[in-house]
């Protein structure tokens, strides 16, 4: 029989790592209406950072601090938001405003793998390792599974870019203009509003978001070449779900796709990444729009 206590940690834990990855995607979309694929090379670029400057940083001696380190992976996800996405977002997709979003679908898809190559020109092909903050924290007897520290920070985290969010959009003056443009780009700009400056805010925002989550999550893995179309993938598949451009539809989206595969891993594992795509098509055959996703007038 499987044992439901362990489904549960290991999805809750899986899905606090999906919502990291699956913010900044949906709030760039929410905002601006891009289905950014280049999010992939974001969650990349932070991974590849961190695990380049925690191999710098704990070159220094053993006693180097973990909490140092932690502030240091923020760091490389600010550093990375800035300067990829205010890159990409000035040099690009501001030329781009106004056009059909399967053009600018095909203009993301394209500049991640641009961004692919990049980062094998700059890092090369052989896999970076930072698992000194992860082996640092230890492990946690929870009675029926032995958890990394680690993995339970990267729940609180998620769990603190959520609600940053939900304040930054519900209670910030930043957050309702961004409301309205998301109503209505047109009326807000007769209204007053810098749209092209709300834009560049939200992308660096998304772009931070997405880097925060390859920060985050390069102490845990092997940092190696493609990582971002894998989880690009993932994240399109969480975000259709919750439905394009809500924050807690990505939450709960997250939750769904995080308990599944964990019910699968614990109990048919060969149906793994079946079941994920599974659960869209279900999703999708009875909300189109995503469980939070509402239908979006065009004008024509």
């Amino acid at each position: 029989m499987p044992n439901f206590d362990a489904i549960l940690i290991d999805g809750l834990i899986y899905a606090s790592w999906l919502f990291l990855v699956a913010a900044g995607l949906t709030v760039i979309y929410g905002v601006m209406r891009i289905l950014n694929m280049a999010h992939g090379s974001f969650y990349a670029l932070g991974a590849y950072t961190a695990a380049s400057m925690l191999g710098w940083y704990y070159a220094g001696g053993s006693d180097s601090s973990v909490l140092l380190a932690f502030l240091l992976l923020i760091g490389c996800a600010v550093l990375v938001g800035l300067v990829a996405g205010l890159l990409i977002e000035r040099g690009l997709l501001r030329f781009m405003y106004g056009r059909d979003e399967i053009l600018m679908l095909i203009v993301t898809y394209a500049t991640l793998l641009i961004l692919e190559d990049v980062i094998k020109l700059v890092w090369g092909v052989n896999p970076y390792f930072a698992f000194q903050p992860y082996v640092a924290l230890g492990r946690m007897d929870l009675g029926v599974l032995t958890v990394a520290r680690y993995d339970l920070m990267l729940v609180g985290l998620a769990a603190l870019v959520g609600g940053g969010l939900w304040y930054w959009l519900e209670r910030t003056k930043t957050g309702k203009i961004l409301r309205s443009i998301i109503h209505d780009r047109e009326v807000s700009a007769a209204m007053g509003v810098n749209v092209k400056l709300m834009f560049t805010i939200t992308f660096i925002v998304g772009a931070s978001l997405g880097a925060l989550a390859g920060a985050f999550t390069a102490p845990a893995i092997s940092v190696v070449p493609g990582i971002g179309i894998e989880v690009i993938i993932i994240a399109f598949a969480v975000v259709v779900i919750g439905g394009l451009g809500s924050i807690s539809g990505a939450l709960v989206g997250a939750l769904i796709v995080g308990l599944t595969r964990a019910a699968a891993v614990h109990t048919v594992p060969h149906l793994e990444l079946f079941i994920i795509y599974a659960v869209m098509a279900a999703v999708l055959l009875v909300r189109p729009h995503g469980l939070f996703g509402q239908p979006v007038a065009r004008k024509i």
